[in-house]
Order: C-alpha cells, then sequence, then structure tokens
C-alpha cells in the first residue's frame, strides 16, 4: 500500500501493532535486550476487561524471568472451587482441574487467577521501568514493507520504519487482513456469551458459582470471584442467535432471573462484552518482515484458559530470536524457526481448548503448558545417541532444580543463554558472559548428565556430552561467537 501525507518518519527496530499481554510481553522482553521498539494501541487505554483471567504454570516461569512474578503473585489467588446452585440452594463443589504440589523441577504447580487488565497494567508497569512505553490512540492505517524492513502509516500522520513489525492486534487484526493471511476453524459454541465485570457485595467470594439453566437449554450462568478485585467474572450463555444486552439494567436483570439474587445486589458494572466461541488458526505466521502473535494467529475458545497463555508463549519465543538478529547478528533465518515452533504448538492448544469446551477432556496437564516443546525444531540439536525414553533432550522444557545457593532458574533468569554442565567435567569453551553464562551442578535425575545449552526462553537448545559436537556452530546461528 503506498503511503501519502507522511508527516515524519520515526525509525525503530521492531514495531509492535497492540497493547495486549502479547505485545507488552514482547516490548518488555526486547526492551531488556536494548531492542528500540515501538508499541502502538489504537485504544486511548489499556484493555479495560476481566476476560483472560487465568495464567498457566508455565506462563508464570515466563512471567518471572520478565520479572515481573512479585507483583503477579501479590495481585492475584488461587482459583476457587465451584460451587454449583440450584434453586437458591448449594448443591455441590466441584474441582475444575488437579492441583498438583509445587516441585523442584516445577515451582508453578497450578494455574494463578488474575485479570487481564491487570495483567497488563503490571506488564506495562515493566515496560517503562525497561526505558519502553506505549503509543495510545494510535492506529496502523497503512502498511508497506521491502526486503529491509517495513513502513507503517499511523493515524497521526506520521510514520515509522522498522526492521520487523509484529501484529499482536488481536482476533480481528487489521494487519493481517492487510497481509491477506486467511484464518481457518469453526464455531466451537453456536450459543453467544455475555461476559462482564460486576460488582455483588451480596455473595461470597469462596467459590466459582455455578447457576446451571432450570430448563433443557443447557445453558450456565456463572460467577467467579476476580482475585485482588471487588469484582465478579459474569459469564452466561444465550440460545444461538441472540444478540446479548450488555447495558447495566440487563445485566441486571439477567442475574436476578438466573440465579438467587435480586437485581440490586448489582451494584456496579465496570466492563461488559459478548463472543461467540470459536477456534481458528492463521495460515501461516510470517509474510514477509511482519509476524503473527497471540490472537491475531490463533484464536481460542475460553475454556480451559488457553488464549492468553499460548499468546505469550509466541511473545516469548519472538523476543529473543528478534533480539539476537537485530543485536547480535544473528541469520534472519533464526526468525523463520518462530512459525515452525508456535504453529504447531498454537494447533495444538486450540484442539485442547475445543475439547474441554465441549466437554470431551478435563482439564489436567497439558492445560499447564510445562508440557509443551520443541523437539521437532529445526532449532533442537540432540548430539547425544541411545537415550533413554524418558530422558531430558533437546527442545524440551529446562526443569527448574538447585544450582548453588540459588536455583537454575535463577541462572537462566535474563535475556543470555546458559550453558549448563551437569555431572560431567567436559572441557567448556571460553564464552562471551553476557551472551552465555555456565554453570556447572552435579548430576541431576532431571536432567541426567551431560552439556545442556538453554535458551534465552528456557528450553533446551543444544544436548551432548562434548562442546565441540556442534555447540559453537548452533552458538553462531543464535548470534553468540564463542571466544577462543
Amino acid at each position: 500500500m503506498e503511503l501519502n501525507n507522511v508527516k515524519e518518519t520515526t525509525d525503530t527496530g521492531v514495531l509492535i501493532v497492540g497493547a495486549g499481554p502479547t505485545g507488552l510481553a514482547l516490548a518488555c522482553d526486547l526492551a531488556r535486550r536494548d531492542v528500540p521498539a515501538l508499541v502502538v494501541e489504537r485504544a486511548p487505554v489499556l484493555f479495560p476487561g476481566s476476560r483472560g483471567k487465568g495464567l498457566q504454570p508455565r506462563t508464570l516461569e515466563v512471567f518471572d524471568d520478565l520479572g515481573v512474578i512479585g507483583a503477579v503473585l501479590a495481585s492475584g489467588g488461587r482459583i476457587p472451587v465451584g460451587m454449583v446452585w440450584r434453586d437458591g440452594e448449594r448443591q455441590r463443589e466441584y474441582r475444575m482441574f488437579d492441583e498438583p504440589e509445587p516441585t523442584a523441577t516445577a515451582p508453578y504447580s497450578t494455574p494463578w487467577m488474575l485479570p487481564q487488565w491487570r495483567t497488563q497494567e503490571i506488564l506495562l508497569a515493566r515496560l517503562r521501568e525497561l526505558g519502553g512505553d506505549v503509543a495510545f490512540g494510535t492506529e496502523v492505517t497503512g502498511l508497506a514493507q521491502d526486503a529491509d524492513g517495513v513502513t507503517a502509516h499511523l493515524s497521526t500522520g506520521t510514520s515509522v520504519r522498522a526492521a520487523y513489525a509484529v501484529a499482536a492486534d488481536g482476533g480481528r487484526s487489521f494487519l493481517r487482513r492487510e497481509l491477506g493471511i486467511a484464518m481457518s476453524g469453526e464455531t466451537v459454541d453456536p450459543n453467544p456469551v455475555l461476559v462482564a465485570d460486576v460488582r455483588i457485595p451480596a455473595l461470597d467470594r469462596d467459590n466459582w458459582h455455578m447457576f446451571p439453566a432450570t430448563d433443557d437449554s443447557g445453558l450456565i450462568t456463572a460467577l467467579c470471584p476476580l482475585a485482588g478485585t471487588h469484582h465478579f467474572q459474569l459469564t452466561a450463555q444465550f440460545p444461538a442467535g441472540t444478540t446479548p444486552d450488555l447495558s447495566l439494567r440487563a445485566v441486571r436483570d439477567l442475574v436476578a432471573a438466573r440465579t438467587h439474587l435480586t437485581a440490586d445486589d448489582v451494584t456496579e458494572l465496570r466492563w461488559s462484552s459478548d463472543f461467540r466461541p470459536r477456534a481458528a488458526l492463521a495460515d501461516r505466521f510470517r509474510e514477509g518482515r511482519v509476524l503473527l502473535a497471540g490472537d491475531a494467529a490463533h484464536v481460542h475458545s475460553p475454556a480451559g484458559g488457553q488464549g492468553l497463555n499460548t499468546s505469550v508463549q509466541d511473545a516469548y519465543n519472538l523476543g529473543w530470536k528478534l533480539g539476537a538478529v537485530l543485536r547480535h547478528g544473528a541469520p534472519e533465518s533464526l526468525v523463520d524457526t518462530y512459525e515452525e515452533e508456535r504453529l504447531p504448538n498454537a494447533a495444538q492448544m486450540l484442539g485442547l481448548s475445543t475439547r474441554i469446551h465441549r466437554g470431551e477432556v478435563r482439564r489436567g496437564a497439558a492445560t499447564r503448558q510445562l508440557g509443551i516443546g520443541y523437539r521437532e525444531s529445526s532449532l533442537a540439536a540432540e548430539t547425544r545417541e541411545g537415550l533413554p525414553e524418558d530422558a531430558l533432550r533437546a527442545g524440551d522444557r529446562a526443569p527448574d532444580g538447585p544450582c548453588g545457593t540459588e536455583t537454575l532458574f535463577d541462572a537462566f533468569r535474563g535475556p543470555h543463554h546458559t550453558l549448563l554442565a551437569v555431572g560431567t567435567d567436559a572441557e567448556l569453551p571460553p564464552l562471551d558472559e553476557k551472551s552465555v553464562r555456565s554453570r556447572t551442578i552435579p548430576a541431576y535425575e532431571p536432567y541426567g548428565k551431560g552439556l545442556f545449552l538453554i535458551r534465552p526462553d528456557g528450553y533446551v537448545g543444544w544436548a551432548g556430552t562434548d562442546a565441540r559436537d556442534g555447540l559453537t556452530a548452533y552458538l553462531a546461528r543464535c548470534g553468540v561467537t564463542a571466544i577462543a
């Protein structure tokens, strides 16, 4: 698209379109790598609703690395136990998922509740600490790209020139449509859903309250206390073909009609919206120098709490790769591995969300996202042979564990790679400590013995018994040069 009437042009490394959890997480990751990025958001403020309120353990690990885990844990709480009501009486409690105890390898073992608006506030505060910010009220109205970068026309009448652009602008992504990238998917449920943040002082906050329909419609209304707030998230299914009324009066009438509460018990409506559950996946996650992330690349049913979490994983996978290319001279082919790794995982999580929505599977270990890995990626270099079936391999998530007076996650935290020597006296090459930090620990069952290069996003990139078996070449792919 030709860009006309441009007043001035700003240069940056990465243009991030959208200040949701995806865009903000990516901006934080780039900022700590000293990669200049411009985040533009068409809305005048951060998204005000609770929408994606469940943070999975793998996302908590990401937030630990990004330096926001303290605020996340202080601001949220555990997912409450469900309570089923009928005719104004409590019928039974039920747990939506098992709650395993934390372990040495997985210190964050269960989901954590935090309203999406608060997650975004925390990420924005962290971005500002790192020297970044968001240009609110700024929309991309045109886009052009060439072999060297992207030029975007903004609603302010200015333009921005960037090496890469990332579409993190949601399920109705303007950039995705501009690029002509289609989404394939299905309607998960024909029944529209109203979702709203309401204040109901008369209702206890000990449970996630469920109100099944008294007729045979199967429609469910639920009120979930939002940890760290005075509000509940109201979700209510409607018959197919219905357009829910989002007004305060309608929400009050709905609560009175479907629960034992009265209309006056709803004292505040903070935010409301409606949606029709669907699952959709972009045909590709990259077009030239524009990459899709988050809802712009995949749209989930909210069941199972996978949408926001999968989106944060997109940002975390992409951030270090863009940083390696733009700051350390890694080959551009490193960015190609983003789609290679994330598209299959997004497809897997979409399928899981849909099966949970339809009641075909229960929320379990897969929803915690600790088992996500990239063994089939071209970026997974496993040089050992004859490994037992359950051995940790290149492409797997690197487990936590003891590391001297700290933990492995402490050692991994930051924008660097970590070369981990486990139970071996193998000679290590001299390394640039700013890019690769080495740690040596005794033999540790989750790892076994050997050398493991941990990528900046916490996955084993290269694994071997001798550093001469391709480690230097692997590091070069990631923009890291061993010091001879």
